[in-house]
């Protein structure tokens, strides 16, 4: 496939065709055989929507599959550029550089940069935990004074890169 993805509401034929149109996923793309199979969860969307909403706040199913449907399109299209990126590379795994360089190419820079952040606190706080795993009772005594808890487990939380990329692009809006 040549240039940017069409957006459409069925991306199974756009998948058949990468794949060869055998439909077997020998060609590495991927093949839905259901118009369904390929969406996000309508209940992690609603929950989603849920938590940037006051609580008596109601969502109509309408809103909730519209976003549905947005969000899935959205997925597939950065995610195809990063594919499409790994085929030209001849590799088999898209990583997480790969959907960062995926959204700077589609001019989604500010985006790209909170996810790189995101990714950079992930790999760290995955590192962490490794050295915790693999380490001496001391080294995991000195992790614990320094202020981990659960085990190594750190948390990443998204809103805080959301809300750092609010306030660098709305400076005239409110953030709700």
């Amino acid at each position: 496939m040549q240039g940017l993805p069409r957006a459409s509401s069925s991306s199974t034929s756009a998948s058949r065709d990468r794949d060869g149109g055998d439909g077997d996923g020998g060609g590495g793309g991927v093949t839905m055989t259901n118009g369904q199979d390929n969406l996000l969860p309508i209940a992690n969307v609603g929950r989603i929507m849920k938590d940037g909403l006051p609580p008596q706040a109601k969502i109509s199913k309408r809103a909730k599959e519209t976003i549905q449907e947005c969000a899935t399109e959205f997925i597939s299209f950065v995610t195809g550029e990063a594919s499409e990126r790994c085929r030209r590379e001849r590799r088999k795994t898209v990583n997480g550089d790969d959907i960062c360089h995926a959204m700077r190419s589609l001019g989604l820079d500010h985006y790209a940069d909170a996810m790189h952040r995101y990714l950079q606190r992930y790999r760290e706080g995955e590192e962490l935990a490794a050295s915790l795993n693999s380490s001496s009772s001391a080294a995991a005594t000195a992790a614990a004074a320094a202020g981990s808890r659960g085990g190594g487990a750190i948390q990443i939380d998204v809103r805080a890169e959301l809300s750092i990329f609010r306030s660098g692009n709305n400076q005239g809006r409110p953030n709700n």
